[in-house]
């Protein structure tokens, strides 16, 4: 629907759109630009006040307008007010997107045109280091939940005049700003082409959970593959080292994460720290991160496998002390430490700062002391459980993580019901469930392993000096599915 010429129909259109006399945080204003009526309207703390304040007294300064009406609004607009971001449009839709997303509108009797001037500023937290993304040396500064603070990161640091910062915006009611950076003859044409169609055609009211909410629209997952489909990161540096490869970033209001497409198994495996070491420290790190992989995940049902269902073999490397024990009673020791390990975990990730480190250590001095002596369970099961869980807090991406703990469930699960046959069909179903992982665009998820390439395969598993380090050119992921 288009403006009227009309101001009171244009200000009667927007009260019947706007709760601007029930709602407290509307702003509005009758105003006077010499003999011409205005009407002002803006949502109070996304304004800067004082900047508006500046512009009003200009505007109504009577040296401003000739004879005292305004003949052009473009004119007026260009000569007249000294900001910066100032624009017209004629289309109610843009106009309310607009006004709720910040800018404040200016509607002068007349025209069937607006004035959109964008004076907004939001609430935001300081720029500060992410959590689960730690690194011991490096920038100490992290994404936050304003996208134009994101977009300023990444600028920051990288330069380059082929930068783009695409807009869509995403979800019918909460009319979420979504946008897709990208390196202009770096990135795949047509993987921005298939997201551009998929941001445009998503059908949700808003992005509850931000950028994971997006990452479930984007792409539709079954339940059977917890292996993340798309990589996050909260670390400005990593998400340029990506961008200058020809990955795609996403980068959503409201959220401090980004998401980087596409996607391959081995990304989870990399961790910024690798590249503020040296790099013979930084390969070291790198292929113990790699071996804490699958000793997270087979550790425990192999320990349950040879100590339940092969005693000779225990007995012979001495795994466990008790010998009496018997399978039934060593895979519910087994399953009730794997449940107190993710207890202590989950309580101290969400437990204050300040109790959440003496939490999970007392307490899992204290429990496992205790389950011990009520012989609830064995010191070799703890023991083996530890050195479980150190492995899988040594992998970076809590996501992976959290995945590999449901395909070890699944394994001691099989192996305690079904021994050796159940450890290695429950193997086969989780190495199912990896390989039929989905990524958007239709990419290998074991790239560069399948199809293979040497050469990046080589940079992935062993940290290469910083000369070396970036390829040439884009890698060749295969042809878009």
């Amino acid at each position: 629907m288009a403006l009227s010429t009309v101001l009171e129909e244009n200000i009667n259109y927007i009260e019947s759109r706007l709760p601007v006399h029930a709602s407290f945080d509307l702003m509005t204003r009758h105003l006077y630009l010499g003999e011409t009526k205005a009407y002002f309207l803006g949502v109070n703390g996304f304004c800067k006040t004082e900047i508006l304040q500046q512009i009003f007294s200009d505007l109504q300064n009577p040296m401003y307008v000739r004879n005292g009406s305004i003949e052009d609004i473009r004119q007026y607009m260009n000569g007249k007010i000294g900001y910066a971001q100032a624009s017209l449009s004629d289309s109610w839709d843009d106009i309310i997107r607009n006004v709720l997303s910040g800018p404040s509108l200016l509607l002068i009797d007349g025209f069937a045109q607006a004035v959109l001037i964008d004076v907004r500023t939001y609430p935001a937290r300081s720029i500060s280091e992410p959590d689960l993304e730690r690194v011991t040396k490096g920038s100490r500064d992290g994404f936050v939940e304003t996208l134009l603070f994101n977009a300023n990161l990444i600028r920051r640091r990288v330069r380059s005049p082929h930068l783009c910062f695409a807009m869509h915006s995403v979800g019918t009611a909460s009319k979420t700003d979504v946008a897709v950076a990208y390196l202009e003859g770096a990135a795949n044409e047509e993987l921005l082409e298939k997201l551009f169609s998929a941001l445009d055609s998503i059908n949700a009211t808003s992005l509850t959970m931000g950028t994971k909410s997006l990452e479930e629209l984007l792409l539709h997952k079954r339940w059977w593959n917890p292996l993340p489909s798309m990589q996050m990161t909260e670390r400005p540096d990593v998400a340029c080292s990506y961008l200058l490869e020809g990955h795609v970033l996403i980068l959503v209001d409201n959220s401090p994460q980004v998401l980087i497409l596409p996607c391959t198994i081995f990304q989870f495996t990399q961790s910024p720290e690798d590249y503020y070491k040296s790099p013979s420290i930084g390969t070291y790190l790198r292929l113990v991160r790699f071996l804490c992989i699958p000793v997270s995940l087979l550790l425990m049902p192999l320990f349950l496998l040879a100590t339940a269902y092969y005693p000779e073999f225990s007995q012979q490397w001495g795994l466990l002390s008790d010998n009496l024990l018997t399978p039934a009673r060593l895979f519910f020791y087994v399953l009730g430490v794997e449940f107190l390990l993710d207890l202590f975990k989950y309580s101290s990730s969400v437990s204050s700062g300040k109790f959440s480190g003496s939490l999970s250590i007392v307490g899992g001095l204290l429990i496992g002391d205790i389950a011990v002596s009520l012989n609830w369970a064995s010191v070799e099961v703890l023991f083996y459980a530890a050195i479980t869980l150190l492995a899988s807090l040594s992998i970076t991406n809590t996501e992976f993580s959290d995945a590999l703990r449901l395909y070890r469930i699944l394994l001691i699960i099989a192996t305690g019901c079904f021994g050796l046959p159940g450890f290695l069909v429950g193997l086969a179903l989780a190495a199912l469930s990896m390989a039929t992982t989905p990524t958007f665009g239709g990419f290998s998820y074991f790239w560069p392993l399948f199809p293979f390439n040497g050469t990046a395969l080589h940079h992935l598993l062993f940290r290469s000096p910083t000369p070396k380090a970036q390829p040439s050119k884009v890698w060749n992921r295969g042809k878009l599915k």
